[in-house]
């Protein structure tokens, strides 16, 4: 597995250990301020992801679908990382704390409107996530180096592409 393979694991990996901590330390250890400061560290690990990523392209690396997956795991880390740690929150809060509201199961319109506003996110996390497959694509200027980013990127496309249409159903199928 290559370097750039064992950053994101570390990374994922990171991001739901600041979580973990941050809560603990937020809501068991009644330090709120360490807590949020544990939990604004998860885009750290995006940047060093990101700088990683590029300076190993910039210094000749063939791109990788490592690379293409940092690049996804950057845009979604991003973009869904602040409803990530408000889903965790909830859950620690009424499962751990015994305290607030159970987590809604959401149905019919409701959930109609939360997936299509996932959807969204995708769409924007796609956006800086493939600006920043593109932006590789030009920088490094050999094809042969960064194909794989392209094809990544279609991929992706098609991915969020299903994600809208699923999130569409369920106007038309609302869930039951």
């Amino acid at each position: 597995m290559s370097l750039i393979a064992w950053l994101i694991v570390g990374a994922e990996i990171g991001f739901w250990v600041f979580i973990v901590a941050g809560l603990v330390t937020r809501y068991l250890l009644r330090k709120e301020k360490t807590g949020l400061v544990l939990l604004a560290m998860t885009p750290v690990l995006d940047l060093i992801l990101l700088i990683a990523t590029t300076f190993d392209l910039m210094n000749g690396a063939t791109a990788s679908p490592a690379h293409g997956i940092a690049a996804i795991y950057l845009g979604v880390s991003l973009i869904y990382g602040q409803r990530m740690v408000r889903w965790a929150d909830e859950r620690f809060r009424y499962y751990i704390l015994k305290e607030g509201p159970r987590p809604a199961k959401l149905r019919g319109w409701a959930h109609a409107r939360d997936s299509l506003k996932g959807s969204l996110l995708h769409v924007v996390a796609w956006a800086l996530g493939g600006g920043y497959l593109l932006l590789m694509i030009v920088l490094v200027d050999d094809p042969g180096r960064t194909e794989v980013l392209g094809d990544i990127l279609k991929v992706w496309s098609l991915v969020v592409g299903i994600d809208l249409a699923i999130s569409l159903s369920y106007f038309i199928w609302p869930r039951k």
